[in-house]
């Protein structure tokens, strides 16, 4: 029953992750030209896709009216480096390998997220073709394709709230310089492409979980903050020439309860010793099975447990745990184009539970899983169809910024352009 359970989960979280990207060729080709001057992409970490209907959007609204705006389908682990280097390559985490918490046998070390990508990122790909690109800390193409003190590829890194980074797309819609790495930079003029990231939703989203109040405040704030974003390019001339995106990276899920030590007694009774390690930590020598959280708990087989036998063992008790609302081993992993990084186990939680063997003091915010699959999805402005009915995945976001420039995708884009979108 608990495969079966485990298999469903997989079947319809692949069936999800994969609808929007099966129908039309992986990469535009750019054969229609520009569709727009200019595109701004705004990546709001965490922005679970119920957010936008707990409170009133008015500037989200008013650009949902020149587009469309629905949910985007994410890329497991629903965790904020994989999920980001999938926007940012149109490639799957089976193909850009960035993944997170996750026990390295090769190091003996677990880690935690980082920017590794083995995928083009847009901005490399807009460079390479001449295109100017400017990325507000969206961390992920800081070294990729945008570096500090680039006026043509400009990275910078303002820290703080939404604010001061809006205030730094203010600025530069302005021709006014910016600091990047504490040197001011003038870009020669508005760049082709245009990231801002911010993390205000997911920093409040894991303190108190994602059914607190103080989220509508919050997306209140960020919708404010949007509309200072559209009237600088109102300001700078160029918003009748500028398509806008803005999507989330994943969604958030309230947990306050923790069965860890269950986990580990399974595992025990299964004939084998499991041991939970933090981002930098070795497993012990006598350690069987390393257990990395990151949302869900990726398990990895040493030694004897690393047989099949005795990972069916494992898998088996694991899955009788009624706190566990899945367990995806290798075959379901593939099928969700998962990193082939993460450990032969990965033990999903039901809402409200945490694989880690300590529970929060009050309860708080994870994502991981793929219960937090859906963000907001938005795109609007230049070249774009009004109310078009779109079904989007995180990996079509490179290939249809490409399309709106008039250029080929990344080249391991396995996206597609959301053609339905455009004009």
């Amino acid at each position: 029953m608990r495969l079966r359970r485990a298999l469903a989960c997989a079947v319809a979280a692949a069936a999800a992750i994969t609808l929007a990207v099966t129908p039309t060729p992986a990469i535009g080709h750019g054969s229609a030209g520009p569709r727009a001057d200019h595109v701004v992409l705004v990546v709001w970490d965490g922005f679970d896709s119920e957010y936008r209907h707990r409170v009133a959007t008015p500037n989200l609204d008013a650009l949902a009216r020149h587009g469309a705006i629905t949910d985007s389908t994410g890329v497991m682990q629903t965790i904020t480096s994989p999920s980001m280097a999938s926007l940012a390559t149109g490639a799957f985490p089976e193909r850009h390998l960035n993944t997170a918490y996750v026990y390295d046998a090769a190091t003996n070390v677990a880690t935690g997220q980082s920017r590794a990508m083995a995928a083009e990122t847009l901005a490399q790909s807009l460079g390479a073709q001449g295109r100017t690109v400017a990325s507000i800390q969206w961390f992920i193409l800081q070294n990729y394709g945008t570096t500090y003190g680039d006026p043509k590829a400009l990275y910078t890194q303002p820290g703080g709230t939404c604010d001061k980074r809006v205030d730094q797309f203010t600025d530069l819609m302005a021709g006014r310089p910016v600091i990047s790495n504490g040197t001011p930079v003038t870009v020669p003029e508005i760049p082709d492409f245009t990231a801002v990231y911010c993390n205000d939703l997911d920093a409040l989203g894991h303190q108190v979980g994602a059914d607190d109040p103080q989220l509508a405040v919050q997306m209140a704030e960020m919708d404010r903050q949007l509309g200072r974003i559209v009237q600088a390019t109102k300001d700078a001339g160029t918003y009748g020439r500028t398509a806008f995106l803005i999507v989330g990276d994943h969604g958030m899920t309230t947990f306050d309860k923790a069965f860890g030590n269950d986990v580990l007694t399974a595992i025990a009774e299964a004939g084998f010793k499991g041991e939970f390690l933090g981002s930098g930590a070795s497993p012990a020598a006598d350690t069987d099975v390393a257990i990395v959280v990151g949302g869900n708990g990726s398990l990895h087989m040493r030694g004897a447990a690393a047989d099949p036998g005795a990972i069916a063992r494992i898998r088996a008790n694991i899955e009788k745990l009624p706190q566990v609302r899945a367990v995806f081993g290798k075959p379901e992993q593939r099928m969700m184009r998962m990193s082939p990084a993460i450990g032969e186990l990965l033990v999903e939680p039901k809402p409200g539970w945490t694989v880690d063997p300590n529970p929060p003091a009050a309860p708080a915010g994870r994502h991981g899983s793929t219960t937090e699959l859906q963000t907001t999805f938005l795109i609007a402005g230049a070249g774009v169809r009004p109310n078009a009915r779109v079904v989007p995945s995180h990996v079509d976001v490179a290939p249809t910024i490409s399309e709106l420039l008039g250029v080929p995708a990344p080249t391991g884009a396995q996206g597609r352009v959301l053609r339905e979108a455009l004009r």
